[in-house]
């Protein structure tokens, strides 16, 4: 019970502190910390019994172990961002795209943008460094206020395309190992809630925006964001380039090299905007890669620590109990399902780790019980977008505080709204419509 209550204790100062701003450095370890007593945990490995869990071996398994994963995607990722935006290649997609859908669309061309490289296969965290200089210029250019930036980009990278049929993101992926299912299960249910999602979330955020602008909010300027001012500016066709090359290349070689193809395919377009750029680079190059390296280390030491806190967590008993508890909960198996993933999800602050956890209980029960596997594939999926998406998350921290360089206060409310009330919505539509036909 006191391992249980520490865990929630924990959680719930971590959401605190991460809304008022505290290095998440400093919160995510001493929150783990909090956890960790709680549950008995030994502080250091040294005087922690045989095979017994310590503070500082369980919180550094997690953060060095998401280092280890994602270093060269985000730093990559960084690298590519920042050289389209010192370039002006950004400038030049997002002055074509508005010249051609009009400033008011610039909602639209933002999300379809994250949607159309989350969908080709690009992790989310690399949509997120690649698209934020396209957004940035283009929220400029339609006089919008940026602090909605954040939502924006993760409307179309962490909703209706990173839990839909086909996707190739890991979240749509996971089910397929415990049910033997295929990407594409219960695809005309996934369809409806996509749709769903995009027209709730698309109408929602415009909604927000009109409400701000109204208010007298508009575009504001900082000193560090990049000023390409009236110079010459790349061709649209050199600009698409090095995007085309990250999408089609993650793509190609999604099957083979699985996450390591967004290291050749995020290399291929830094090179290639090098190579069709140098020319609008010079005396820009060496602060480009200098600020893009930094924000990379940045952004991986924010998500790790709060991974962190999540390896020290999922240790616990308090956290074994709840899942235990939420893996048998009574009632129709797709709502208990769609109840015990969001809710692990919510705890872990990730969307796969809920999957992982629930799914080697849930899957063989609830198929022993004659569930429809594609429909449990479907339901796990899209349920496991909704809680992940409290401020702890660590695309959450990413994209909101290291990439957009947003406050919580300022620009989580949409974020919240966009990635965890309308795939919560969308979660609860995809289970009536399996319970209907």
């Amino acid at each position: 019970m006191l391992s249980l209550l520490g865990l929630l204790v924990g959680l719930a100062l971590l959401v605190w502190l991460t809304l008022r701003g505290v290095e998440l450095l400093v919160a995510a370890p001493l929150c783990a910390l909090l956890v960790a007593l709680s549950a008995g945990f030994a502080i250091f490995p040294q005087v922690a019994a045989e095979g017994a869990p310590s503070f500082t071996g369980a919180y550094m398994q997690g953060f060095v172990g998401f280092v280890q994963a994602w270093f060269f995607m985000f730093l990559l990722g960084s690298l590519f961002g920042k050289v389209m935006e010192a370039s002006g290649a950004a400038d030049a997609v997002s002055h074509w795209i508005t010249a051609r859908l009009g400033r008011g669309n610039a909602i639209a061309a933002v999300v379809i943008a994250c949607a159309v490289l989350t969908y080709g296969g690009v992790s989310l965290f690399v949509v997120a460094f690649s698209v934020y200089p396209l957004a940035l210029a283009m929220f400029r250019e339609a006089k919008l206020p940026r602090r909605f930036i954040p939502g924006t980009i993760a409307f179309g990278s962490v909703t209706f395309t990173m839990t839909s049929a086909g996707s190739p993101e890991i979240q749509n992926w996971i089910p397929i190992k415990y049910l033997g299912t295929t990407p594409y299960a219960g695809w005309e249910v996934s369809l409806a809630v996509a749709a769903f999602m995009i027209v709730l979330g698309y109408w929602w955020l415009r909604r927000m925006v009109r409400v701000a602008v109204a208010n007298g909010e508009t575009f504001a300027d900082r000193p560090d964001d990049p000023r390409n001012g009236e110079r010459a500016l790349p061709s649209i066709g050199s600009a698409l380039i090095p995007l085309t090359i990250v999408l089609v290349v993650s793509f190609w070689l999604h099957d083979e090299l699985k996450e390591s193809a967004l290291i050749v395919s995020l290399g291929g377009g830094v090179l290639a905007s090098l190579a069709l750029h140098w020319r609008y680079l010079r005396g820009r190059l060496g602060e480009a890669l200098a600020v893009g390296a930094l924000g990379a280390l940045i952004a991986i030491a924010n998500t790790a620590a709060v991974v962190g806190f999540g390896g020290v967590a999922r240790l616990t008993p308090g956290f074994l109990a709840a899942v235990d508890f939420m893996t048998h909960l009574p009632g129709p198996a797709l709502v208990g399902a769609a109840v015990a993933v969001s809710v692990i999800a919510g705890l872990t602050g990730s969307a796969s780790g809920g999957q992982s956890i629930a799914l080697p209980i849930l899957a063989p029960h609830y198929v022993g019980l004659g569930v429809d596997p594609e429909a449990l594939h479907r339901v796990v999926a899209i349920s496991s977008g909704g809680l992940d998406s409290l401020p702890h998350n660590g695309y959450v921290v990413t994209t909101l505080r290291a990439i957009c360089k947003e406050t919580y206060p300022a620009a989580y409310p949409a974020m919240f709204a966009l990635t965890v009330i309308v795939p919560v919505l969308g979660t609860a539509l995809a289970v009536a419509l399996f319970s209907i036909f």
